[in-house]
C-alpha cells in the first residue's frame, strides 16, 4: 500500500517540487495551499506524513503542528515542519514540536531522508 504524504506550503513551485520528489519515489501526495483544510483532510485521507510549511498565508505552522500533537486523535502522525527561517531548530524544543525539520532550500537526498525516516517510525 502506498504511503500518503500531505503537503502543505503556499509556494506552489515548492509543492511541485516536493510532489514530483515523492511521486517519483512511489508515495501518493495531496497538496493544500493554505492551513485552513489541514484538519479536514487528514481526518478523510489520513496521511501517514504531514510536510507543514512555516509561514502559511492565513495559519503560522507552528500553530497546526501543535494542534495536531496536542490532539489525541492525531498526536501520532509525523510532522515535518519546513521553512527558509533559520531559527526553525527552536521548533522542536516547544510543545507540540513537529518531528523534524527542514530548512529551504533543502538537498533532495535530504529531503528524502528526513520523509523515509519519518514514514518508517
Amino acid at each position: 500500500m502506498m504511503k500518503r504524504i500531505l503537503i502543505v506550503d503556499d509556494n506552489v513551485f515548492m509543492v511541485e517540487v516536493m510532489t514530483y520528489i515523492l511521486n517519483s519515489k512511489g508515495y501518493e501526495v495531496t497538496a493544500l495551499y493554505t492551513g485552513n483544510e489541514v484538519f479536514n483532510t487528514i481526518k478523510i485521507d489520513h496521511p501517514d506524513l504531514v510536510i507543514l510549511d512555516l509561514g502559511l498565508p492565513d495559519f503560522d505552522g507552528r500553530d497546526i503542528c501543535k494542534l495536531l500533537k496536542l490532539n489525541t486523535s492525531t498526536k501520532d502522525l509525523p510532522v515535518i515542519l519546513c521553512s527558509g527561517a533559520d531559527n526553525l531548530d527552536e521548533a522542536l524544543q516547544l510543545p507540540g514540536a513537529p518531528n523534524d525539520v527542514l530548512h529551504k532550500p533543502f538537498d533532495i537526498d535530504v529531503f528524502m531522508q528526513k520523509v523515509e525516516y519519518q514514514l518508517a517510525a
